[in-house]
């Protein structure tokens, strides 16, 4: 498993931009490319949901709530990933949590959550 830890959240106005980090600063480089790096977020008295996620081979896959608005990014060699958001609605309020996914299916990993609020 990965040590998640996440920065980036905060309050933003409607049509606003925000950008999420995620760093797994205790992993070695050969182990974090066997992961698919995420983001999902939780609403209050909703279920978590996948907004996006990217392969150590940056290939993505997104939600389609946010297509076209946000962009998930990755460096290897850094152990970071990001996720640069625009055009922020309400509906984007949540905590954002960042996961790893090991590509065998034996291991998950979630950071600690990242609250987004989007306000005016």
């Amino acid at each position: 498993q990965l040590l998640l830890v996440e920065s980036g959240g905060g309050l933003v106005q409607p049509g606003g931009s925000l950008r999420l980090s995620c760093a797994a600063p205790r992993s070695i480089l050969s182990t974090y490319t066997q992961y698919i790096m995420g983001w999902y977020r939780q609403a209050p008295g909703k279920e978590r949901e996948l907004v996006a996620s990217i392969t150590s081979g940056k290939l993505t896959n997104y939600a389609d709530f946010v297509k076209g608005r946000f962009t998930i990014s990755r460096d290897n060699s850094r152990k970071t990933i990001w996720l640069q958001m625009n055009s922020l609605n309400a509906e984007d309020t949540a905590l954002y949590y960042c996961n790893a996914a090991h590509i065998g299916g034996s291991a998950q990993s979630w950071g600690q959550g990242t609250q987004v609020t989007v306000s005016s």
